[in-house]
């Protein structure tokens, strides 16, 4: 049967009409966020006028739970509540305040995430994971691996159980964060300190280019390199590779240079934020002189710099090293016998390989 021109029109009407003004067809579902308004309040219940959707009630064990919350209210204040059942045995919308406000600052924590922006955040403890503080009322996790190079710049033996006052000396620190996980069914707010100061540290970099030779203050020593902090902007740090810092091998980069050493290093790479830095790139490099310096044959004095399963390191003029194969002792055992670190021998040059960087050394007889 074919509909009428003014059925026709009529239904799309209301189609229409609905489109404009689908609040007035929503449906209200159990675990929805609602508004309303009080209209009575008493020691055992709570009446809630929530419009459209008819009368609410919270009840007296819930008014206990939430007891912060209703403390406040009065006849006539909007109150934010959580459905816990549509129609219940007194034809009334039951409703939860805590579970509400759990609820909301979950959602509020989400739109944090969302948004990719730092906030601030004040450090309340710590335990052997990271540090601990709150964002919208929900307990939030900052771990160690998280931390900015600022407040975390040398790596323990175990970092992630670094010694406490590491952790201990932030408490009451405020910090700039991003929120980074929010998983409200496991109750878990992840934030980290590293994001939020990537940002900055991106627009920064932009200062710099690669070759720039830049004045710095060392702020952390750590096995596999340095960290400096630019002396014109503070606020810029790179780091220098162990294996940047001298052109010999180093055992530890406290050979080199210390916490709060003044250094003038020079820009070798620039990748996302971190920039990268080499001390030995503003020195001669010894290795290109060391066939003129050096033959086979040649007698030198050099001193043992250190001892490993494979034979001896040592120390020769200009920051060049030499290698004695442990084969020249018969074992390992043996060569321990008669080398000790810090002991100046000597030797003869067997070979000379400076595209290698290697100096073959023989025990002179």
């Amino acid at each position: 049967m074919a509909t009428s021109p003014n059925k026709a029109q009529e239904q799309q009407s209301f189609r229409q009409f609905v489109k404009t003004k689908p609040e007035l067809f929503a449906v209200l579902k159990n675990g929805d966020l609602v508004e309303g308004w009080v209209l009575e309040k008493g020691a055992n219940a709570l009446m809630v006028d929530l419009g459209r959707y008819g009368l609410g009630i919270v009840y007296r064990e819930e008014l206990q739970n939430a007891r912060e919350a209703v403390r406040g209210l009065e006849v006539g204040s909007v109150v934010h509540a959580k459905v816990r059942e549509i129609d219940n045995e007194e034809g009334l919308v039951e409703l939860s305040l805590t579970e509400a406000g759990k609820q909301k600052a979950w959602a509020e924590a989400q739109e944090l995430q969302e948004k990719d922006e730092p906030i601030k955040v004040s450090i309340k403890g710590s335990n052997r994971g990271g540090l601990v503080t709150e964002i919208a009322g929900l307990p939030a996790f900052l771990p160690v691996s998280q931390l900015s190079t600022e407040h975390y710049p040398v790596k323990t033996s175990d970092e992630k159980n670094p010694a406490p006052d590491i952790l201990e000396k932030l408490i009451g620190q405020e910090l700039s964060v991003k929120i980074i996980d929010v998983n409200p069914r496991l109750s878990k707010l992840i934030i980290s300190e590293k994001a939020a100061t990537e940002i900055s540290a991106k627009e920064l970099v932009k200062n710099y280019e690669v070759g720039q030779v830049i004045e710095g203050i060392v702020s952390g020593v750590a096995d596999f390199g340095v960290f400096v902090r630019f002396t014109e902007n503070p606020a810029v740090e790179g780091l220098i590779h162990v294996s940047e810092l001298s052109h010999k091998a180093l055992e530890n980069p406290k050979e080199v240079v210390n916490v709060d050493d003044a250094v003038t290093a020079k820009i070798v790479d620039i990748k996302d934020s971190k920039i990268s830095l080499s001390l030995k790139a503003l020195k001669p490099n010894p290795w290109e002189e060391a066939g003129k310096k050096y033959k086979s044959g040649d007698a030198v004095q050099g001193k043992i710099y250190a001892l490993y399963p494979f034979g001896a390191i040592v120390d020769l003029e200009g920051d060049l090293q030499g290698q004695v194969h442990v084969s020249e002792f018969g074992g390992a055992e043996e060569m321990k016998e008669k080398l000790s670190l810090g002991q100046k021998c000597d030797f003869v040059i067997e070979d000379v390989k400076p595209d290698e960087k290697r100096i073959i050394l023989k025990l002179k007889k």
